[in-house]
């Protein structure tokens, strides 16, 4: 062992170390330098060990480290040659080529040379190819000559250690001497032109005695697969198959063949790789975006070419893509809080050129103020006003506000004013207003412009002057005085005051008395002792104002005036109130006269009565009109009387004393008297534009749906013949906005007898008095179908009774158990943060009882506010239901004693079960391994000797027509089927016609299968089915045509006979109005047919099929069999599906519940032959292509007719075949078990081989594969539906359209742009649509009303990004009319993440109603999708919940705008997640498919599909059981 020379550059190293140490450190270095002179030994190096103890440790260190990696360098053992190759000697054909190969190693590497004879070999034929760096080398000998070549050949390896050598020896064979079994290369390989990163294969066969083994060269070197990582593979058949090709395995070829009896070699044969350069182009183009001022955007940029481009994005000359981060292909740039405008730029290069494309980014902004306002034109009751925009870029309308310029008064709008001019009315007259304008745009609303005042034309007074009074000053004169009229309609110019003694003459024939500047006056010279009536007008410069109501006075001094204010009070069915002011009355009023009467024509009553402001007449009529007149009485006389009013009297059984016992934010209690009756009493409450019935017995009523913090007038009316009209008006107000969280329920705190739960924090605890814990018992009932009122609408009377009962008797503790109660009581400062419920203490007076075991609770709060107006409550909304505990546990005593006894018994019968299992599992081992044997050497036979019984059928019966239609590979099967089609389905028609040739030979007559007889009947063994083949399978299906009645007993036989575990039923029992086939099932419970007793177990019903779970039992047999039945229900009565893909997963789910081990697979539609057929070609077709790579339905259907005639019975099943295996192909299996859904969906993350994209990015591109022809949205594109569409792209197809009920004489009024979708179990369960425009609101609530629909999805909202999304369809506050439909909106409920809104819809022509429940969903992002699918999973589990509650039979209906994209969302995943639940399996890609099939582009986006995987994982996560 040697050491080689230490490198200079250590000692530096090493003083450097030691520099610390100061002048110690330089004596160590030279020392170092002395010690290591000759460096004979590597231990030479541990001399540092010498100055470890002159340095610190610290450098001691170092030096360690460094010297230890330069011995790592410079200590190492060199070494002699060596082979790893050793040439072999070599049996040559003369004219052919040998190679000897020869390699060797050691330190220094060798050269390895050829001598020939102790001379290097030096030929034009004999060429030495080095290989290693010359450690290697190829001799190569062509062409062979002999004897000159036969020779000895050294191969010599030398280095500076040594040299060795190692000789082979060839042999020369002529061609005409070859000894039997020399090597024949019977195939080579031939020219090949693969693109970069694709499979090339070079073939080659060769045979001789014994085998040959077959190697390869590549330009004269060996090709050695194992140093390739598994990218090269020699194939057992001897072909060089090169995955991922590069560049570098470009070369000539040739394959080897050599044995015992010598080597022979191919022909060579290039391989060219081409590598694809294509310089690079945008495949999606960035596209501009508008955006809200500091919004958010993502923009896209993607390229391709060859090599693929990295793409950046650059702003003006910044680079933003980090140059170490630039990705290949795809860049999103990410925008946020964006204020500016810009333009970035995408740059894609590649090294075959740099592209470049704009997008375009505007930040909107709200539009300008507009110029003052300039009044043009003004009148008593308008104000006309223009102004200047102000806005250089356009605005969609203007907004105008006004009011009146008093303190009081707010402001009114008028908006979606397009012009810069207009006219405001309805104004009041000689009022001033100040007046602004704003713009709006697709952004909103900007600021508004200075304000302008104007002032109203003046107009005669609208009101009489007030309070008119007169008052006799002496014998002969009278004061009169009054107030102004309440609407003066501009400066008051003077009043005239007119006076007679005879009030039935004319005004015009009135006295009249002027004053000005005055609302008093005295009239003079007036008749002593007669009684005058006067009335006042007002009047402007515009004209006189209405006559004030007459006074009447008595000129007589003494007399008392007229009594002011005379009016009705309380009002009974026998007497009536009347109220008024006393009279003014220089003397003492000694009493009152009141006259009254029935009618006009009737008797006068009078009665007289002391001084008092008040009287109740008594002992009048029911429902009967009265007229009352009163006049005061002193010393001196009667007064004059009051001017007549008119009152009827109540009828005898009516509501009186109206009022508002209390409110809350939406809602008031009404509550009236009324006597106890057993015949209903209707009124109609009137507020606010809505009106509500009553019935007068319950003595209260909740009115809801109110506004908070607001006042209202409510008018109690009855039909005329009850009350007569209007008779009660009562004012109310409902409690302030106050929001309070729910309560929630704490489930870490639950004990065997209480709940827990946590209260909320109160915000304004100033306004709050006193607050309550309610707890509402849930109805027990099926289902949970119930419907809780909201706590607003709750009779919160009934509930505040415990309230004042505790207060007046603190001993009654008695509370219905089935109604709402409440538990506590606390104020404020007392509420406590957490609080159990059942704990059977006292909280506040309030007892809170135990809660029942086992019965379900909602819990809320009540807070009484501090109110000067009535009592005013809010109330918190509901917990969540929860389940009382379980109070009273079984006794475990029993328990324990039993464990002893049973668990024994257990653990034995459990290890009994382990032992057979084991047992099983060997027997199934032994007797599937040499079949998996024998299948894989039949597979290596299939070419020579075929055993699959279709293929030797093609041998033994061939037709010319099977001859001239071979195998089609499934590469070329898209191509093929598209020739079949073209020219009218021209090739097909003939390919088809050609199955039927030869169908009626004598050896393709049908071959019935035969059932065992049953002892002494005659045909007993006959049954209309047959054997038919499958794919590698004899006998794999029985075809049969569907059971009669009559043959019932035999259909079970023969599934009983064949251990048949699978039925498959391709036809409906009923179709076109005719039996297609009979039940030979049970609906329910157990049937016996023949000797076989059948037992439905399980019916299982699916959107397009249904599988039934059957258990037989043959008598006499004490086995008991499971068999299932798969029947297919969207096959249509009329020709083929118009979508392969429904049945394709029929039929996967057919091959998936049937047990490998099981007998036939029995398949009948109703005669056994068309559709039949069709399921029995494809399925074998599909176990063909996997090993085959090729199909064969021409062969198939042409031999499946050798054994059931007439199979595939139409040219268009024929067709639909191909459809289907050409889907199969292109889709392939997408379907995986939920619990594998995260390893799969990281699969699909990947990019695939060969290509650019994701996995993912490929399965949503294959959805889009399919384009629909136009005629298949015939009746969406009639002119008269065009402008019914919203977009004209989306569109929904004719077959699965929904049809509204014609109206006469009106084209197009049957379309609506909206499809029917199936759901998981049930056909037609959704129905998705666009956001109504507002020419198309009536036909949707048509539709929702003629479909049954009751429960509406929105899953946008009404405007995204500034524009229309959907048109607002529904009132808001009163009720509407759509056509025939008045909708009337009952309740809003806004939840965390969607708002639920109930509607009452009411069909005008008969009465009916319905109520509809729409949820919009208010959390999906205006642009992309949401980050979470958590809410949008929880959503989708309410709307179904709702449904199943409250929903009528008939669709959900499901919108977004254009009704594909969120909302092909939310119908996939719903079927999704309820598949997930009932199978365990999820198959994202198909479930899209299918939803495409019956709506374009459902589904519409890559992000829209992704979210959908993203959501069914987190549903996934939800599940314990799915966890590992």
């Amino acid at each position: 062992m040697r050491c080689a020379p230490m490198m200079p550059y250590h000692l530096p190293l090493m003083a450097l170390a030691a520099m610390p140490a100061g002048h110690r450190g330089h004596e160590a270095k030279t020392d170092l330098k002395r010690n290591c002179v000759r460096l004979d030994d590597c231990v030479c190096f541990l001399v540092m060990a010498r100055i470890s103890l002159e340095v610190r440790p610290s450098a001691v260190l170092l030096l360690l480290t460094l010297l230890l990696s330069s011995l790592s360098r410079t200590c190492h053992a060199l070494a002699s040659p060596k082979f790893t190759k050793i040439p072999t000697d070599q049996i040559g054909v003369s004219g052919g080529v040998v190679s000897f190969v020869c390699q060797a190693t050691g330190d220094p590497k060798p050269q390895v040379i050829w001598n020939k004879k102790g001379k290097k070999v030096n030929s034009q034929r004999i060429e030495t190819i080095e290989f290693d760096e010359g450690a290697g080398a190829v001799l190569r000998i062509q062409p062979l000559r002999a004897p000159r070549d036969e020779n000895v050949y050294e191969c010599v390896a030398r280095n500076t250690e040594g040299e060795i050598a190692v000789t082979s020896k060839l042999s020369i064979i002529r061609e005409d001497l070859l000894p039997f079994g020399f090597p024949s290369i019977d195939m080579g390989p031939q020219l090949k032109v693969v693109e970069r990163t694709r499979t090339a294969t070079m073939l080659c066969a060769a045979s001789g005695i014994p085998d040959p083994e077959i190697s390869w060269f590549k330009d004269f070197l060996p090709v050695e697969p194992a140093l390739s990582q598994g990218r090269i593979k020699q194939l057992r058949s001897g072909a060089l198959q090169i995955e991922r090709s590069e560049e570098t395995d470009q070369g000539k070829y040739e394959c080897v063949a050599s044995n015992s009896q010598g080597v022979r070699y191919s022909a060579p044969a290039n391989l060219y790789v081409r590598v694809r350069r294509v310089p690079p182009r945008f495949t999606i183009l960035p596209s501009s975006h508008e955006i809200m001022p500091g919004g958010s955007v993502n923009i896209t940029c993607v390229a391709v070419g060859s090599p693929m481009p990295y793409v950046k994005w650059m702003l003006n000359s910044e680079d933003l893509t980090p140059e170490e981060e630039m990705p290949v292909g795809r860049n999103v740039l990410e925008l946020n809080g964006v204020r500016e405008s810009a333009n970035y730029t995408c740059v894609a290069m590649s090294s075959l050129g740099i592209i470049e494309a704009v997008a375009q980014v505007i930040v909107k902004s709200l539009p300008r103020a507009p110029g003052t306002p300039i009044v043009t034109e003004t009148t008593a009751t308008s104000i006309t006003i223009t102004w200047d925009s102000g806005n250089p870029d356009p605005v969609s309308y203007y907004i105008i506000q006004y009011r009146a310029k008093s303190p009081d008064s707010k402001f009114e709008t008028v908006d979606g004013i397009t012009t810069t001019r207009y006219s405001i009315g309805g104004l009041y007259p000689n009022t001033e207003y100040e007046i602004r304008v704003s713009a709006f745009n697709t952004i909103g609303q900007g600021p508004p412009s200075n304000k302008v005042d104007a002032r109203t034309g003046e107009q005669a007074p609208a009101s009489p002057p007030r309070n008119v009074q007169a008052q006799i000053i002496s014998p002969s004169a009278v004061t009169v005085r009054w107030e102004e009229p309440e609407e003066p309609n501009g400066q008051i110019k003077g009043y005239r005051v007119y006076y007679t003694t005879d009030q039935s003459q004319p005004m015009s024939n009135w006295k009249i008395h002027n004053v000005q500047d005055s609302v008093i006056t005295t009239i003079q010279s007036l008749a002593p002792s007669e009684t005058y009536t006067i009335r006042v007008l007002a009047f402007t410069s515009v004209g006189d104002g209405p006559f004030s109501d007459s006074v009447h006075v008595k000129v007589l001094p003494g007399v008392p005036g007229q009594p002011g204010k005379f009016r009705v009070g309380k009002i009974r069915d026998t007497s009536i109130e009347l109220m008024w002011d006393p009279p003014f009355s220089k003397e003492p009023i000694k009493s009152y006269e009141l006259i009254y009467r029935a009618a006009k024509h009737s008797t006068q009553e009078k009665k007289v009565f002391e001084p008092r402001s008040s009287y109740v007449v008594e002992g009048l009529r029911a429902n009967t009109e009265y007229t009352f007149s009163l006049a005061a009485i002193s010393s001196k006389g009667i007064g004059a009387f009051t001017n007549e009013i008119f009152q009827r009297t109540a009828q005898a059984n009516v509501p009186r004393n109206f009022s508002v016992n209390l409110a809350t934010k939406t809602s008031v209690l009404l509550t009236w008297e009324f006597p106890e009756s057993s015949s209903p009493y209707r009124f109609t409450v009137e507020y606010n534009r809505q009106k509500m019935e009553v019935d007068a017995r319950l003595r209260k009523a909740v009115i809801p749906n109110l506004m908070p913090d607001t006042s209202y007038d409510f008018k109690i009316t009855s039909p005329e013949g009850n009350l007569g009209g209007l008779r009660h008006r009562i004012h109310a107000k409902t409690s302030p906005p106050m929001v309070i969280n729910r309560p929630e329920i704490d489930h870490s705190r639950e004990t065997e007898t209480t709940i827990t739960i946590i209260l909320p924090s109160l915000d304004t605890r100033n306004n709050v008095r006193n607050i309550y814990v309610v707890v509402v018992p849930l109805k027990r009932g099926r289902g949970g179908n119930r419907h809780l009122k909201s706590p607003d609408e709750m009779d919160l009377e009934e509930l505040l009774k415990d309230i004042s009962q505790k207060q007046h008797d603190p001993r009654q503790r008695q509370v219905d158990l089935r109604r709402a109660y409440i538990t506590a009581r606390f104020t404020p400062s007392t509420l406590p943060a957490f609080f159990t419920l059942g704990d059977q203490l006292d909280y506040g007076g309030f007892d809170n009882r135990a809660l029942e075991s086992g019965q379900e609770y909602v819990f809320f709060i009540l807070a009484e506010l501090n109110s000067t107006t009535g009592k005013m409550f809010v109330a918190s909304p509901y917990t969540d239901p929860v389940i009382a505990p379980d109070s009273d546990p079984q006794p475990l005593d029993a328990g324990d004693g039993l464990i002893w006894v049973v668990g024994p018994v257990l653990a034995v019968v459990f290890i009994i079960c382990i032992v057979i299992a084991i047992l099983l599992y060997k027997n199934k081992r032994k007797d599937s391994e040499p079949g998996t044997k024998c299948l894989l050497n039949n597979a290596e036979m299939m070419a020579h000797h075929p055993t699959d019984p279709v293929e030797m059928r093609r041998i033994n019966f061939q037709t010319p027509g099977m001859m001239s239609h071979p195998p089609i590979p499934i590469a070329e099967l898209a191509e093929q089927t598209e020739l079949l089609k073209a020219n009218d389905n021209l090739r097909l028609s003939q390919e088809y016609e050609f199955t039927w040739e030869h169908s009626n030979l004598e050896v393709n007559k049908p071959k019935n299968l035969i059932l065992a007889p049953v002892n002494g009947i005659i045909g007993s063994d006959y049954i209309n089915a047959n054997y038919i083949d499958g794919y590698r399978k004899q006998n794999a299906y029985i075809a049969t045509q569907g059971p009669l009645p009559e043959t019932f007993g035999d259909f079970w036989r023969m599934v009983w006979e064949q251990r048949a575990a699978s039925i498959v039923m391709m036809t409906k029992l009923e179709e076109k109005s005719r039996i297609k086939c009979d039940q030979y099932w049970p609906s329910r419970g157990t049937e016996t047919y023949g000797l076989v007793q059948v037992t439905l177990l399980d019916t299982m019903e699916l959107a397009t099929f249904c599988v039934r779970t059957l258990s037989l039992h043959k008598s006499g047999c004490n086995e008991r069999r499971e068999v299932r039945q798969f029947q297919f229900t969207a096959w249509p009565d009329h020709g083929v599906p118009e979508y392969p893909t429904p049945f394709l997963a029929f039929l996967r789910r057919v091959k998936a519940c049937n047990p490998p081990d099981a007998g036939p697979i029995i398949v009948h539609c109703s005669a056994g032959v068309g559709r039949t057929g069709c399921f029995i070609v494809i399925d074998a077709m599909l176990e063909r292509i996997r090993p085959e790579r090729t199909v064969d339905i021409y062969g198939h259907v042409t031999l499946m007719r050798s054994q059931r005639n007439y199979m595939v019975q139409t040219e268009d099943q024929y067709s639909f075949i191909h459809e289907a295996l050409l889907e199969a192909v292109t889709c392939g299996n997408t379907e995986v078990a939920a619990r594998s859904l995260f390893s799969y969906m990281q699969k699909l993350e990947q990019v695939e081989s060969g290509e650019h994209v994701t996995g993912r990015a490929l399965e949503f591109k294959r959805l889009a594969n399919t384009k629909a022809h136009t005629s298949r949205f015939v009746t969406a594109n009639l002119p008269c539906n065009k402008f019914k569409n919203r977009l004209v792209n989306i569109m929904p197809y004719e077959t699965t359209r929904v049809c509204l009920q014609p109206i006469r004489g009106l084209d197009g009024s049957d379309y609506i742009n909206a499809s029917f979708i199936d759901g998981y179990r049930q056909q037609k369960a959704y129905i998705a649509t666009q956001g109504p425009l507002a020419e198309t609101t009536e036909d949707f609530w048509r539709m929702l009303w003629e479909h049954n629909s009751t429960i509406v999805v929105m899953l946008t909202k009404l405007r995204e990004m500034g524009r229309e999304k959907c048109h607002q369809y529904w009132p808001a506050e009163r009720s509407a009319r759509y056509q025939y439909f008045v909708v009337d909106p009952m309740a809003e409920y806004n939840m965390p993440q969607y708002i639920l809104r109930e509607f009452k819809v009411t069909d005008a022509r008969d009465g009916q109603s319905r109520t509809v429940r729409q949820f919009q969903f208010t959390d999906w992002p205006e642009q992309g999708v949401p980050k979470s699918g958590e809410g949008f999973i929880d959503f989708i589990g309410q709307v179904h919940k709702t449904k199943e509650q409250f929903g009528q039979d008939g669709p959900i209906t499901v919108h977004c705008s254009a009704g594909v994209g969120r909302t092909g969302v939310f119908i996939t995943l719903s079927i999704v997640l309820e598949r997930m639940r009932y199978e365990g399996a999820v198959d994202i890609f198909q479930t899209v498919k299918m939803l495409r099939t019956q709506r374009p582009a459902m589904v519409q986006t890559e992000d829209e599909y992704q979210f959908c995987y993203q959501a069914a994982l987190e549903y996934l996560g939800s599940f314990d059981h799915y966890a590992t």
